[in-house]
Formats: C-alpha cells, structure tokens, sequence
C-alpha cells in the first residue's frame, strides 16, 4: 500500500492496468453476461463483446457486488490503509455507488464513496487525482476534495453510429428526444449532471468526428489539459483523432487513447468515439 489513504475505482474508469499499478489504485470489476455466462468485465472480453453486438446479440451489464467491494476494503485495511477512498461512475448510470456504500458500512476502516457523475476516463482522471493526492499524504477529506475537483471540471463528448444500444439499456436520458430521426442523423452527446445528454445532430460519420474534435478544441481552450480518446472497435479512427488533437490544443500534457471496455461498449455499440478533455488541477 502506498500510502494511507487507499484508493479504488471500478472498471468502468478504463484505467490501463500498468497506469492503475503505478498509482496504487484497485479496480473492481462491473459484469457482464455474454450468451449467458457471467463474466468480470476483462480486457479480454472486450473483442468478444464488440463481436457480440456487431452481430446484434444482447449483452446485459450488472454492478460488483457489495460483497465484491467489502473484500477490497478488508484486503486494503490489512495493507495498512488507514481510510479507502471509492471512486465510481455516475450513480445515474449503474447502482455501483449503491453497492459501494452498503459495503461501506462493514468496512474495518472508514470508507468513503465517490460519485464521480462521469464514466470512462472521465471517471479515470478523478481517480488519478485522488491517487496523487494520497500519494502526498493528503486526509482522506482532502483525497476525496480531489476527485470531486478534477471530475467537475472535466468534460465527457461522444459520439455513437446510432441511439438503438442506449435504449436497450436504458441509459439513453434526454438524447431519448433524438430516436425519431436516428436512422438519418449521426448523434453528438455529453455527460452532464451524471446523465447522457445531447448535444448536436449532424448527417455523416465524417461531419460528426470533425465536430466532436471542434467541441473539444473549444472545450480546452488554452488551459493545460489531460486527453482521453476512447472507442470501440474504431482503433484507427481514435489514433487520427488523437493526433489531431495533439496538434490543435496547445497546452496537451498526457494524451490516452484506447478502447473502452464491454460494460461501456455494451451501451453505447461499436463505432464509439468519445473525447474526455480534463484540466488540470
């Protein structure tokens, strides 16, 4: 354990492992059910599941259990953590903040919960910030004044082929007001207040990529910024995008592109591509 504080996330922050090694953070798995079998949410369930949709199975998604978490907390009070802070994606999205705070209340050590009101790397860079809080020493009240800091500034654009995914799991919010044109729009959309909004509606895949870039140019502005170029099954697609972006904002620190993982890519179908522009602190 790296400091007092531990503290853990859950995978849907898409942390790469060596990058959540490396800052001491612990992820616990979402699941997942692909042709029926249960599965931890794995990078090795990710091509699988895009297949899966791609050929318009259903793949349904459930939160860790809270036994999952307590054994966490237990496993990071016997390291010699003092607190644990939990930092998690949007309570609107998943009972993941639910299932966290009922093991909350067995933990050996205080434990508190996070709601990131993001997803994805939107929820990664909270916890990064967490972790480098903790890694300073800082209080559990200060780890946790960093997450909700960096989570709060940051910014979560993307753009899906179409809204049918969404739908099925009943994640599609206020973009719901788009179903009636999606067979002849390509939908921009944003994360606001932990909920999926819309943003713009565009005619081509082309059109939609070039705005996403333009929303998150402006989105940037001058201020240094961390980039997360996330999608699914559109690894070409996220690198021009990257590399754009790169040259574009002028103040770009650290830049992640990769693929999100089944529990997202069940929601949102292949063809993602999503922006999460996050100042620094």
């Amino acid at each position: 354990m790296g400091s007092a504080v531990a503290v853990v996330t859950d995978s849907s922050s898409h942390l790469p492992p060596d990058l959540a090694d490396r800052h001491d953070v612990t992820v616990v798995p979402l699941q997942l059910v692909i042709g029926g079998e249960v599965r931890d949410e794995d990078r090795a369930a990710t091509a699988e599941s895009a297949r899966v949709l791609r050929e318009r199975h259903r793949v349904t998604t459930s939160r860790p259990s809270p036994e999952r978490f307590a054994s966490v907390y237990r496993a990071a009070a016997d390291a010699g953590a003092t607190a644990v802070v939990s930092v998690h994606l949007s309570a609107s999205m998943s009972g993941t903040v639910e299932a966290a705070r009922l093991a909350a209340t067995g933990s050996p050590v205080p434990v508190h919960v996070v709601d990131s009101g993001s997803i994805g790397m939107g929820l990664g860079f909270a916890v990064l910030s967490a972790a480098s809080e903790a890694r300073g020493g800082g209080t559990p009240a200060e780890v946790v004044a960093a997450a909700r800091r960096r989570a709060a500034l940051t910014r979560s654009l993307f753009y899906v082929d179409n809204l049918e995914h969404l739908r099925r799991g009943g994640r599609i919010g206020a973009a719901a007001n788009l179903l009636g044109s999606a067979l002849m729009v390509k939908p921009l959309l944003g994360i606001s207040a932990g909920r999926i909004v819309p943003l713009e509606k565009v005619r081509t895949t082309s059109r939609a990529l070039a705005r996403l870039a333009d929303l998150a140019v402006a989105e940037a502005a001058d201020r240094p910024v961390d980039l997360g170029i996330q999608h699914l099954a559109a690894a070409a697609r996220a690198e021009t995008l990257a590399a754009a972006l790169r040259t574009r904002i002028p103040n770009v620190v650290d830049v992640y592109v990769g693929e999100v993982g089944p529990v997202i890519g069940a929601h949102v179908g292949p063809g993602m591509m999503g922006v999460v522009v996050a100042p620094q602190l």
